[in-house]
């Protein structure tokens, strides 16, 4: 595995990586987090009675559109035109709030920070919809799950 650090040039100083040489391929890329809550909050979710309205629907657009931008948060990120973003949440395990971010794309580079913008925008958002219940709220977990295509090959977390 590669483990030089790509986004710093000879002198230690940061740079956006040239990409103009590579060829577009297919990939994909799936991240997770998640936001840990008091009883309280998890109630106010799961029974749809957050004041500022249904905290999933608008997490899960909260998170498509930040998988849409991520070359404008992250700034050595390259833009790159997203296929398909999917956003999944679940409340399997009391007071917490899972995100899933899946996405799929052809471009000369891969699509982890996409998804991985994508979890964060969507816990972000659900944190934001429910602190007046919670500030003690934590986004903990947010990780790539797996990732194909590309140079590096294929990627899945154990």
């Amino acid at each position: 595995m590669n483990k030089t650090l790509t986004h710093l040039d000879s002198s230690g100083a940061a740079r956006m990586v040239d990409v103009g040489g590579k060829t577009a391929t297919r990939r994909t890329a799936v991240a997770a987090g998640e936001l840990r809550m008091s009883a309280h909050a998890y109630k106010l979710l799961v029974e749809g009675a957050a004041k500022k309205g249904d905290v999933v629907a608008v997490a899960r657009v909260a998170a498509i559109a930040a998988v849409k931008r991520a070359a404008d948060l992250i700034p050595l990120c390259h833009p790159l035109p997203v296929e398909h973003a999917e956003a999944n949440f679940n409340t399997d395990e009391e007071n917490i709030l899972r995100c899933e971010v899946a996405v799929r794309l052809t471009a000369k580079t891969g699509a982890e920070m996409e998804a991985l913008a994508g979890v964060c925008a969507g816990l972000l958002t659900a944190y934001d919809m429910l602190k007046a219940a919670d500030k003690t709220m934590t986004i903990t977990g947010v990780r790539l799950l797996k990732k194909t295509g590309g140079k590096s090959g294929d990627f899945a977390a154990r």
